[in-house]
């Protein structure tokens, strides 16, 4: 949905690269989709590349944390990785926050199984309250209104081979940011579904 809307919204129009997780190309047909719209996977290789070419590119510093997130944490931000602040220190590039106020509800989790999801080779298996209880169907998800906010980019300078501590306090900069965005969306927010 945030590329969709950088390419249809954005002034001008903004093709958005992904950054998929390692285990997503494993996954038949996503590594197809993942191929077709553009993806690569997470490697800071192909980050700095696409940076230094000057793609705009998205990361969910969650990462695996955010996905695994059950409906009683949602809007709940976990912890950040580092990576992606090492890689705008090292390429000079601004970060972008990012809120998405209505993505949390539209599969509700209840529950993980990771024993099905290292059967599956991923590394979350959310169980919802339609999935898997109504088979394929349950995994259609519920037409909630999705409110995406753009924030002001956000410039850093530093050393990328600084110390964690020193990386840190730019990453929750970036943290703080986005949860005032997210509490403003949601108390502005009326309905989950207009």
């Amino acid at each position: 949905m945030i590329c969709a809307a950088c390419f249809f919204e954005a002034e001008p129009p903004r093709v958005v690269r992904g950054m998929g997780e390692y285990w997503l190309p494993t996954v038949p047909w996503v590594n197809e989709l993942m191929v077709r719209t553009g993806s690569v996977v997470g490697t800071r290789k192909n980050a700095i590349d696409l940076l230094t070419n000057e793609e705009a590119v998205i990361a969910f510093p969650e990462g695996i944390r955010g996905m695994n997130k059950l409906i009683w944490e949602r809007y709940q931000l976990q912890e950040f990785g580092q990576g992606f602040m090492r890689l705008a220190l090292e390429t000079d590039t601004p970060v972008v926050p990012i809120a998405v106020v209505g993505s949390e509800e539209q599969a509700i989790a209840i529950a993980n199984a990771p024993p099905l999801a290292r059967l599956l080779g991923m590394p979350a298996f959310p169980v919802t309250i339609t999935f898997p209880w109504l088979g394929l169907l349950g995994a259609v998800p519920f037409p909630v209104k999705y409110r995406i906010y753009f924030g002001e980019p956000m410039r850093f300078t530093g050393n990328p081979s600084d110390e964690d501590e020193v990386i840190g306090e730019k990453v929750e900069q970036v943290k703080a940011r986005i949860a005032t965005m997210l509490a403003d969306g949601l108390a502005a927010r009326r309905s989950l579904f207009w």
